[in-house]
């Protein structure tokens, strides 16, 4: 059995911005050499997100408002109260949406339907560098 880890880094420029890894997730799986298994994908830290979704234009505007009615910005939060910033709505964006995603590999590729990418989702109110971590198991 293999076990492999692979840290991807990257920059984003603030709130809600998503960022397609699924050809970086590809080359991490071709990488690994595993031809049978599974993926992990997952993001340390408490305002990012990772999520499986068709990563085109339209989507690329309707997540942000969907997140905006389901969690606004603009109304209290005991976290900006304790710690005097504006992201307690960031905190729980992406405790809804969770840290990380699995996926299963079969020939070498990670198994995901026609129209699903992986992507990350930065829910923080200003730009960051994130790392991901990529684990990889299997034959």
């Amino acid at each position: 059995m293999t076990v492999y880890e692979k840290k991807i880094t990257f920059k984003t420029g603030g709130e809600v911005e998503m960022v397609d890894l699924t050809g970086r997730i590809t080359s991490s799986v071709e990488e690994s050499g595993v031809r049978e298994g599974i993926g992990l994908v997952f993001v340390p830290g408490a305002t990012g997100a990772i999520v499986a979704i068709e990563y085109e234009e339209g989507l690329l505007e309707d997540f942000p408002r969907a997140l905006e009615r389901l969690v606004p910005r603009g109304i209290e939060y005991k976290h900006h109260l304790k710690w005097h910033d504006d992201n307690g709505h960031s905190h729980v964006r992406a405790s809804i949406l969770g840290p990380d995603l699995s996926f299963p590999i079969s020939g070498g590729r990670p198994v995901l339907g026609t129209w699903q990418q992986i992507v990350f989702v930065e829910l923080d109110t200003r730009p960051r560098e994130r790392k991901i971590i990529v684990k990889i198991i299997g034959e």
